[in-house]
């Protein structure tokens, strides 16, 4: 067996070393000018595109060594998702650690630096935390589920005012990661708290889903009022009953409609909507970014609101970007609000239906919450 074990010795080593001294491919490249560079090893491919949050799907060009490459225009600064799409399948970049989550969808993401700074990016000023928590959710029919909550820099369990609390929903085919893995909202409010743009806060970041049966059936889920419906219920229980329980038994937050905020975007957004208008004492500020998943007709969905309800909201603030596929029924919402004589603002933005809108959202709304009495 010996001259056996020298030979796969031999050839492990060759491997290695093959390995070791073959030009890395670089990918994503971002250069000064805030062009990017992506490239992707597909020998065998016959088309390889680019497909670019933001973007339409950029064709690359293929090089004689089997590597496709696409420069991109200057773009501005931002974090961005992307994947490379080879003969029609869409795959992740091998050589980009950074991904951005997603349940039916993971991509690479690359983050074009601005020189002065966006709210979503890092900077030198005292940071808050993040932890994650687990548990067995009785709404979700004993399945395990999990939730992130953000403490400010310097907070203080034992503090003599409790802190006010944010709880902020991601968007269908998100987990509960979306908001701080791809929104970096645990950043923007690090950013915002040492610029004193916002009050020191908690955000809370749950598993937005009653049912995950809106994930299983992706084809049925938007034709299926009932199972949206049911996803709604489901989920807002476990908010009202099993999460901000939870949250006020283990944090040092308020636990009156005056002290909590309640946002989200996309399906995060109808929740919103659905839980605080049904439920107009429990939540003093709501935001809905860019909202999807509710029915045309409202009134059934929201037996509570006429112009009573404006009693229980300081802030009811809708956003939609003019570019997103929903910006109709979200301005047939605030057109609705207007006729039941709801107080609202109702903004159109810049922009489509995706993250490069909601982080500017976010950053435009934190500031409006909880101001000094």
């Amino acid at each position: 067996m010996q001259p056996f074990r020298l030979l796969a010795g031999f050839v492990v080593t060759a491997l290695v070393a093959t390995a070791q001294f073959a030009a890395p491919i670089r990918s994503p490249e971002v250069h000064p000018d805030n062009r990017v560079t992506f490239r992707f090893k597909a020998p065998n491919a016959n088309a390889v595109a680019v497909s670019l949050e933001g973007s339409p799907r950029l064709p690359m060009q293929k090089g004689e060594d089997g590597v496709w490459t696409l420069t991109t225009q200057p773009l501005k600064p931002d974090m961005y998702g992307y994947s490379f799409v080879a003969d029609g399948v869409g795959l992740l970049d091998p050589g980009n650690p950074s991904m951005k989550p997603n349940l039916l969808n993971t991509t690479s993401m690359v983050h074009v630096p601005s020189a002065e700074g966006l709210p979503w990016e890092q900077q030198d000023v005292p940071r808050g935390a993040l932890h994650r928590h687990f548990y067995r959710s009785a709404a979700a029919g004993g399945h395990s589920r999990d939730f992130y909550v953000y403490t400010p820099p310097g907070y203080r369990a034992d503090r003599a005012d409790a802190y006010p609390v944010l709880y902020l929903l991601h968007g269908y085919s998100d987990d509960a990661r979306g908001w701080s893995q791809v929104g970096q909202a645990h950043v923007i409010l690090d950013n915002l708290i040492a610029q004193g743009k916002a009050r020191p806060m908690v955000v809370v970041m749950p598993l937005g889903y009653g049912t995950m049966e809106v994930i299983e059936n992706v084809a049925g889920a938007f034709r299926d009022p009932q199972l949206f419906q049911r996803n709604f219920n489901g989920f807002r229980t476990a908010l009202l009953d099993e999460v901000m329980p939870q949250v006020e038994a283990a944090y040092r937050v308020r636990t009156d409609a005056a002290g909590r905020a309640l946002a989200g975007l996309s399906m995060g957004g109808a929740e919103t909507l659905y839980t605080a208008l049904n439920y107009p004492q429990r939540f003093r500020y709501v935001g809905s970014f860019s909202f999807g998943g509710l029915p045309p007709d409202f009134a059934p969905m929201f037996p509570k609101v006429n112009a009573d309800i404006n009693q229980h909201f300081d802030v009811l603030w809708l956003v939609c970007g003019v570019d997103d596929r929903l910006i109709g029924i979200n301005r047939q919402f605030a057109g609705w609000l207007k006729e039941q004589q709801v107080k609202h603002e109702f903004v159109e933005t810049e922009g489509a239906h995706t993250w490069l809108v909601w982080r500017r959202n976010l950053a435009t709304f934190v500031p409006m919450l909880f101001p000094a009495r």
